[in-house]
């Protein structure tokens, strides 16, 4: 059995698999392009950089790929309508938005034919946006990275969303495998959505210790922080964090060194400058946002590789379930 092409609004990618849109300046056009090259849906990940940059890696994004290029956005940003404009201006296949809900994102996006794709958790936002005219809904459970919108694992909360909507529902949090992937398929799921495993790839932008960090971790190095945001989100245990656990990083009160990144901050520590450092190589002082699954991931692979790995293992499972019914029957 093949894998099912993804139709999201005008688009229909080969393979349904979306890759996610992993900040800051994790997934950018390296990675969106080469998983869209595979089949995919490639996002670049416009929290945490500005409009200008956002633009050139859309276009880069462009250059490298025919395929399906979206960008994945924090509804908590301050620049969250700037750069949705210059996505909209740049001819963007689509949109993902989640740490939050916005209204005037779906209007934008009826007006630019650009379809929208909200993260949610509950089957009462999932018919929300449904109503306002989104394309799809990915539905994040929680064992996915960064931050988090339930305490509910996606088995548990995948089957009452893909019955309470009729558009496109993309399973996401703590898809690892192939198996994994059949098993969401075969509950109802149109597509998966991934970040963890495609973190640890060549094109990610991570620094290499970035990468090292993650296929050198155990399932105890994955905690839960408190995010500025006001939302709960999951990282590895680096120094950084243990020093946010033992409450030796300052909270952040410098108001002229303040990029307001954020509409809302708790000002804890600045969430911005954690997550460049990771991305930069500096693991003393970064934060590296992960799945519950990340130790897991034991190798760094080029995404066509990992997506070849993912179509395979895919098959695998599909025929063995099959090989397994007829065996009862």
């Amino acid at each position: 059995m093949e894998l099912p092409e993804l139709k999201i609004g005008k688009f229909r990618a080969k393979i349904p698999i979306v890759q996610g849109g992993m900040g800051v300046r994790i997934s950018l056009a390296p990675l969106a392009a080469a998983v869209a090259n595979e089949g995919g849906i490639g996002l670049i990940a416009a929290s945490g950089i500005h409009p200008p940059e956002l633009a050139e890696q859309i276009k880069e994004a462009k250059k490298l790929s025919n395929g399906i290029i979206g960008i994945n956005i924090m509804v908590a940003i301050r620049e969250f309508k700037d750069l949705i404009t210059v996505a909209m201006r740049e001819k963007i296949d689509l949109i993902v938005a989640g740490a939050g809900f916005s209204r005037d994102i779906f209007a934008m996006g009826k007006e630019n034919d650009v379809p929208i794709v909200p993260i949610v958790s509950s089957e009462r936002v999932a018919r929300l946006a449904e109503r306002f005219g989104v394309s799809a809904v990915i539905v994040e459970g929680k064992e996915a990275g960064g931050h988090l919108g339930t305490d509910k694992p996606l088995l548990s909360i995948l089957p009452g969303i893909i019955k309470s909507v009729r558009i496109p529902v993309i399973a996401a949090g703590g898809i690892l495998k192939g198996s994994d992937i059949a098993k969401v398929l075969s509950m109802g799921a149109g597509g998966v959505q991934m970040g963890t495993r495609f973190a640890a790839s060549e094109e990610s932008s991570a620094a290499p210790a970035w990468k090292e960090a993650y296929v050198s971790s155990k399932a105890e190095d994955v905690v839960l922080i408190k995010s500025p945001v006001g939302m709960p989100g999951r990282a590895l245990k680096t120094k950084f964090v243990k020093d946010l656990f033992a409450n030796k990083i300052p909270a952040f009160s410098d108001i002229k060194k303040c990029v307001t990144c954020l509409k809302y901050c708790k000002r804890n520590y600045c969430i911005i400058e954690a997550l460049e450092n990771a991305q930069m190589g500096n693991m003393e002082k970064g934060l590296v946002f992960c799945g519950e699954r990340v130790g897991e991931i034991k190798d760094i692979l080029p995404v066509k590789k990992i997506i070849a790995n993912l179509v395979e293992e895919f098959k695998e499972s599909v025929a063995g379930g099959r090989k397994g019914c007829k065996e009862e029957s």
